[in-house]
C-alpha cells in the first residue's frame, strides 16, 4: 500500500509544490492553497470508493466482501486497507475505473477547467484524473493484458493492446493541458 500511496501522491505532491511556487510569485491569496491542497488529497482517494462499491453493492457475496463489511462495521479501517491492498488486483469490474466513465470525467474537466475559477473542483478533477492515469500506467508496463481486463470490464470488443500506448499518451497530454490550466488559475 506503500508504492500505492507514493504513486498516487508524489505527482501530486510535485504538482502541489511547482504550483505553489509559481502562484508565490503571483501572490495569489492565502486560501487558494488550502483549496488547492484539499482538492488534490481528497481526489487522490476518491477513485477507492470504487472498491468498496465493489464490495457492498456489486459483488456483496463474495467472501472477500463479507470480510469487508464486518471489518467496516467493526471500524477497523486499517485491517480494511490491508485487505484493499491484497484483493484490488482482483477487482476488473469497477464503475469509476472503466474508460466509460473516464471519458465522461475528461470531458467534465475540460468544461470546469475551461469555465470554472473554483481551485478546488480543478485539483479534486485533476488529482483524480491523474489517479487513474497512474494506475493505467503502472498496469500497462507490468501487465497490459490485466489493463485491458478493467479498463474494458463489461465490454465485448476491446481496444487492441498495440491502440493502448496511444489511448495512454492521448490521457497524458491532456492531463499535462489540465496541470497547465490549474497552475495558471489563482
Amino acid at each position: 500500500m506503500k508504492q500505492e500511496l507514493k504513486n498516487h501522491l508524489l505527482p501530486l505532491l510535485g504538482i502541489f509544490i511547482l504550483t505553489s511556487i509559481l502562484w508565490l510569485f503571483q501572490k495569489a491569496l492565502w486560501y487558494n492553497y488550502i483549496f488547492l491542497f484539499f482538492g488534490l488529497f481528497w481526489g487522490s482517494f476518491f477513485l477507492d470508493i470504487d472498491h468498496l462499491i465493489y464490495w457492498f453493492y456489486l459483488e456483496p457475496n463474495l467472501e472477500e466482501s463479507r470480510l469487508a463489511q464486518i471489518t467496516w462495521k467493526k471500524g477497523d479501517f486499517k485491517s480494511l486497507i490491508k485487505l484493499l491492498e491484497s484483493t484490488h488486483k482482483n477487482h476488473t469490474n469497477l464503475i469509476f475505473h472503466h474508460y466509460f466513465f473516464q471519458i465522461i470525467i475528461t470531458l467534465i474537466s475540460f468544461f470546469v477547467f475551461t469555465s470554472s475559477s473554483g481551485i478546488f473542483p480543478k485539483a479534486f478533477l485533476l488529482a483524480i484524473n491523474l489517479h487513474l492515469l497512474t494506475d493505467e500506467i503502472k498496469d500497462f508496463l507490468t501487465n497490459p493484458e490485466h489493463l485491458k481486463l478493467w479498463l474494458f470490464a463489461r465490454e465485448k470488443k476491446q481496444l487492441p493492446t498495440s491502440a493502448l500506448k496511444y489511448y495512454l499518451m492521448t490521457l497524458v497530454i491532456i492531463n499535462l493541458l489540465f496541470t497547465t490550466f490549474l497552475i495558471s488559475s489563482q
